[in-house]
């Protein structure tokens, strides 16, 4: 069933409007019709299942069925922050992180990120990465759709560090060096409702300085096991151990 956010409070009443790319998603896209149902997802993770009453040439209008009572969001908000990669694959991070359950995704540059945006670059990949994001939450049947935060500097990653219960940096010399029980050490602590940034760098990695700054804030280090991942997988391989130690075990 298809699902659409619409970035609003809930606030009860005998019938809702879908305006814009929403609409034109339900009634020239998917050519639908009164009769047939679809979630409706407002802000503060509000979902309801609405009945179509009537599609014009600017609108649709629905009616309220039922509220979505299933909890789909992981217990603790994990945001991703990535070292800018090359190519598109921020764009895949952001789109199988927001299908894993990330809160939010910050992107930021470190020190061997070969791509350089600028504030009009930045500003630009913004509003694809939200789009994507928000297809992805749509997608995979989420109460909300992440955040999209890309900095200008390290301080700024650096300055949101007071945000957060954890700040957990994948660490390759970490892995390297053997250690493989830190960071399920760290999850078996954790409790529901605390916020967790982990830190990812790009291809060539994290550099000695920016680990060294990191932890003179408090970050803890951390491998992934004993292989060495990619950045575009690393992240969801976090995502996946920490769904899998507060919503399977």
């Amino acid at each position: 069933m298809q699902r659409y956010f619409l970035n609003e409070p809930y606030e009860a009443k005998a019938e809702f409007t879908v305006t814009g790319e929403n609409f034109h998603h339900i009634a020239h896209v998917m050519r639908m019709s009164p009769g047939q149902k679809i979630y409706l997802v407002f802000d503060e993770q509000i979902a309801i299942l609405a009945e179509i009453l009537r599609v014009s040439a600017d609108e649709v209008v629905v009616v309220e069925r039922k509220k979505e009572v299933a909890e789909k969001e992981l217990p603790i908000q994990v945001t991703i922050a990535c070292g800018y990669p090359k190519g598109d694959k921020l764009d895949w991070i952001v789109q199988k992180g927001t299908e894993l359950g990330a809160q939010e995704f910050i992107g930021f540059p470190a020190k061997t990120s070969v791509v350089k945006w600028d504030h009009k670059k930045i500003n630009k990949k913004k509003q694809r990465l939200e789009k994507i994001a928000v297809e992805a939450a749509e997608q995979s049947h989420r109460q909300l759709a992440p955040k999209i935060l890309l900095l200008e500097s390290k301080q700024a990653l650096i300055e949101c560090f007071t945000m957060y219960d954890y700040v957990i940096v994948a660490y390759e010399e970490s892995a390297k060096a053997g250690e493989r029980s830190r960071f399920a050490t760290l999850l078996a602590q954790m409790v529901s409702g605390q916020r967790v940034l982990l830190i990812f760098g790009p291809e060539g990695g994290l550099a000695k300085e920016e680990i060294q700054v990191f932890q003179e804030h408090q970050a803890e280090l951390c491998g992934l096991g004993p292989r060495i991942l990619r950045t575009e997988t690393a992240p969801l391989y976090a995502l996946s151990a920490i769904s899998y130690q507060f919503e399977l075990v």
